[in-house]
């Protein structure tokens, strides 16, 4: 294909390469998340097995719910998927010496590589409108089956917060912050079940496990009679209640900072902040996420010189593989800086972006040194 092309205008053979390039990669990209999504899936799958016939959890909803978890599975590997379907896809045109006509018929190492980062920016768009809508819908209503399956005393929830029945009561939590800190909370409590005892509503309450504390509590007091309902109001700067549900219950409740879109994110960053309230787990996982396109860009760009620097060599699979390791070494060290900055309290914007600016250095001078060979 490529001998046909040799003689025709440059402009036309870019366009060509670019689309099979782009084919290319495509196709090892989706065998990629083939495999991988398959694996972890398996696994999830294997954890699951162990609560069914539980309440009315069957072997169907066990699979029904991994099958929902399938999104954030594709998004949490959305990195490797992308860089192995990159570097695989090289290496099987490398390996079929394809690269070699390219440059051959005067098509630079950076010419490739900016249609291969191309190819890539349009995977990394995709992956992020993936996760950033997709994921936390599927991911919301997998643990919603879940929990209505296994007969957990969850009513109803959502990304910002959730109802629970409590005995007789009812809480409605408007924001989950972080399993501990609810706000605007409102307490429901029955006399009986169809006779209602009080209401107390506040903008802020912590939760310790046994006990629940609202801060400046809107109570009100229903006194009802055959004929009469009387609502007594007033303002407390504190109110405490003993809660009878499972701490590990408001556990499942609580998001992980993985699960939150960018922008949920954010105004939680902006709330915990302007509430003098921890933020730093949040701060971390933002600045990855938003450092998370660049660490991959670069990541890519290191691995492409193992690739172009193997064209005549005959460990080409060994020279691959390498760029692959140094790549996902680079991940995991940004991943720790975000862990070592949790512990030592340093800055988490250095911390999630200096990894990312090491790889890029390095990239960029590995493949000036392929380029001019």
């Amino acid at each position: 294909e490529f001998r046909r092309v040799l003689f025709r205008s440059p402009s036309i053979l870019m366009k060509i390469l670019d689309r099979y390039i782009a084919k290319t990669l495509l196709k090892y990209s989706l065998s990629v998340m083939v495999v991988l999504v398959g694996i972890f899936a398996f696994f999830k799958f294997l954890e699951e097995v162990g609560d069914i016939g539980r309440a009315s959890y069957t072997l169907f909803d066990a699979l029904a719910y991994v099958g929902l978890l399938i999104p954030s599975i594709v998004y949490a590997l959305s990195s490797l998927i992308i860089l192995l379907g990159c570097i695989l896809g090289l290496g099987y045109l490398a390996g079929n010496s394809e690269l070699i006509i390219m440059r051959g018929a005067g098509i630079s190492v950076v010419e490739i590589t900016k249609t291969t980062l191309k190819v890539s920016l349009v995977f990394i768009v995709i992956m992020i409108i993936f996760g950033e809508f997709i994921s936390p819908l599927f991911s919301d209503y997998a643990k919603k089956y879940r929990a209505q399956a296994l007969g957990e005393s969850v009513i109803s929830s959502s990304q910002q917060g959730f109802w629970l029945r409590d005995g007789n009561n009812f809480i409605q939590v408007d924001k989950n912050i972080d399993g501990r800190i609810f706000e605007k909370i409102t307490l429901i409590n029955l006399n009986t079940p169809s006779t209602l005892d009080s209401v107390v509503y506040s903008d802020k309450a912590v939760f310790d496990g046994k006990n629940m504390v609202l801060q400046k509590t809107n109570y009100h007091q229903i006194n009802s009679n055959q004929e009469f309902a009387a609502i007594d109001q007033k303002t407390l700067q504190q109110y405490l209640t003993e809660v009878a549900f499972d701490q590990e219950l408001i556990k499942s409740l609580k998001k992980e900072p993985k699960e939150f879109s960018t922008w949920q994110l954010f105004r939680r960053v902006q709330f915990l902040s302007n509430n003098d309230l921890s933020a730093d787990i949040y701060e971390v996982e933002l600045y990855q996420r938003i450092m998370k396109p660049l660490t991959l860009i670069a990541m890519i760009i290191l691995s492409l010189p193992f690739v172009f620097g193997s064209l005549r060599d005959s460990s080409l699979g060994r020279k691959i593989f390498t760029g692959v390791v140094i790549s996902l070494f680079f991940e995991l060290s940004s991943r720790l800086g975000g862990m070592i900055s949790l512990r030592f309290d340093l800055n988490h914007l250095l911390s999630a972006s200096l990894p990312t600016v090491v790889v890029f250095v390095l990239a960029i001078f590995m493949l000036r040194r392929v380029s001019t060979r």
